[in-house]
C-alpha cells in the first residue's frame, strides 16, 4: 500500500517537455547522432560501432592466421614431396670387406687418386679400427694426405699412429714421413718446380723437420730410412746455419751490431761445422770492430782465418761467374784486408 501511495505521488513529465530535450541535445552535439557527445543513447551507440569494427578485425585476423598455416602446410608437403624425387646415394663399399676396402684405397693411392683413396682409408679404420689392416691405413692414408697437400691431417695421423703403436714394425717409417712432411711443407706453390733456398723461408718447419729426423736416428739406428735421415738432417742444419747468418747480416746492414753479432754466435753454436760458420764469423769480426771491441774482433779473425784459410773473407776474391761480365771483381772482399764486410752488389739498392 505504501508503494502505491509512492507511486500516485510521482509527478509524470509532459510529452512536450521530453520532445524539447532530445532537440537540444541534438543542437548541442552539432546534429550527429552517433559520436563522442554526452547522453546515454548516443555514447551506447558509439561503443556498440567500435565493438562492431573490433569483431570484424578479429575475424579478419582470423582467417589471415588459417591461411597462413593453410600455405605453411602445404609448403611442407611439397617439400617433402619434392625430397621423394631426388635419386638417392648408394655407398659401393657398404658391403665391402676389411681386406677389400684396403686393396682398393691402395689401388688409388698407387694410381694417384688421392682423394679417393683418404675416403676409403679412412671408410676402413671407420668400420675396422682393429687389425693390421686398420693399422696400414692410418699410414698410408697419411702419405695420401701429404701428396693430396694437406700436410696438417698427415701430421696429425703419423703423430696418432706413434701414440697407438710405438712398437709396431713400421713405426720408423711414421717418424721419417713425418719428417717428410714438415721437410716440403712450407715450399710454396713454385716448390715442385724447382728447389727453393730453405734458408730463406720460415725456420719453424725445418726444425720440426730436424727433429723428427733426429729422433729416427736416435731410436732406429738400424732402419733402413737412417741413411737418408742422416743426409737430410745436414741439409736442414746448413740451412738453419744460413737463416741465422742471414738475419745476423739483415741486422749489421741496418746498424744493429749487437744484436748481429749475437745471432752470428749463435749459428757457431747451434750450427756447427757448417759452410755457413766462416759467413757467422765475418759478421762477428766486423760487428766487434764497429763497436770498438777489438780483442773480439782480432780472435774472430785468427779463428776464421785457421779454420777456413781459403775462404773468400780471407783470400779477399771471390770467384765470378762467367756470365755476370757487367759486374767488375771485387778485390776488396774479406774482413782480414778490410775490417769490414764485403758491400752488397751494384744492383741491391735496398740493402
Amino acid at each position: 500500500m505504501l508503494r502505491k501511495q509512492a507511486r500516485e505521488n510521482l509527478v509524470e513529465p509532459l510529452r512536450g517537455a521530453v520532445v524539447r530535450h532530445r532537440q537540444r541535445m541534438t543542437q548541442r552535439c552539432g546534429g550527429r547522432r552517433r559520436g563522442r557527445c554526452h547522453g546515454s543513447v548516443i555514447i551506447a551507440g558509439g561503443n556498440r560501432d567500435n565493438a562492431g569494427e573490433a569483431w570484424q578485425r578479429m575475424v579478419m585476423m582470423k582467417a589471415i592466421g588459417t591461411w597462413r598455416v593453410l600455405l605453411a602446410c602445404a609448403l611442407l608437403a611439397f617439400t617433402l614431396a619434392g625430397c621423394s624425387w631426388l635419386p638417392t646415394s648408394k655407398d659401393e663399399t657398404t658391403n665391402w670387406s676389411a681386406e677389400q676396402l684396403y686393396r682398393e684405397a691402395h689401388d688409388a693411392l698407387l694410381s694417384g687418386n688421392y682423394t679417393r683413396a683418404i675416403k676409403l682409408f679412412e671408410s676402413l679404420e671407420a668400420r675396422f679400427p682393429y687389425g693390421r689392416y686398420a693399422q696400414q691405413a692410418i699410414l698410408e692414408g697419411a702419405f695420401a694426405n701429404w701428396r693430396a697437400n694437406e700436410p696438417a691431417a698427415a701430421v696429425a695421423n703419423l703423430d696418432r699412429f706413434i701414440r697407438t703403436y710405438p712398437n709396431h714394425p713400421n713405426v720408423d717409417y711414421a717418424y721419417y714421413l713425418r719428417g717428410l712432411v714438415h721437410f716440403r711443407e712450407d715450399q710454396g706453390v713454385f716448390g715442385y718446380v724447382y728447389e727453393l733456398d730453405l734458408s730463406e723461408r720460415d725456420p719453424k718447419e725445418m726444425r720440426a723437420s730436424f727433429a723428427a729426423f733426429k729422433e729416427l736416428t736416435t731410436r732406429f739406428p738400424e732402419s733402413q730410412y737412417y741413411e737418408d735421415a742422416i743426409l737430410r738432417m745436414k741439409y736442414l742444419n746448413n740451412a738453419l746455419g744460413t737463416y741465422e747468418v742471414k738475419v745476423a747480416r739483415y741486422y749489421y746492414n741496418r746498424g744493429a751490431m749487437i744484436a748481429a753479432s749475437n745471432r752470428a754466435q749463435n749459428s757457431l753454436v747451434n750450427n756447427p761445422q757448417t759452410p755457413s760458420n766462416a759467413d757467422a764469423l765475418a759478421v762477428m769480426a766486423s760487428s766487434y770492430d764497429k763497436l770498438g771491441l777489438t780483442q773480439l774482433a782480432d780472435d774472430s779473425r785468427r779463428i776464421l782465418v785457421k779454420t777456413f784459410p781459403d775462404s773468400r773473407y780471407v783470400t779477399g776474391s771471390i770467384d765470378k761467374p762467367w756470365w755476370q761480365f757487367w759486374s767488375p771483381a771485387d778485390t776488396t772482399f774479406g774482413v782480414y784486408r778490410t775490417g769490414e764486410m764485403a758491400t752488397n752488389p751494384w744492383w741491391k739498392f735496398w740493402d
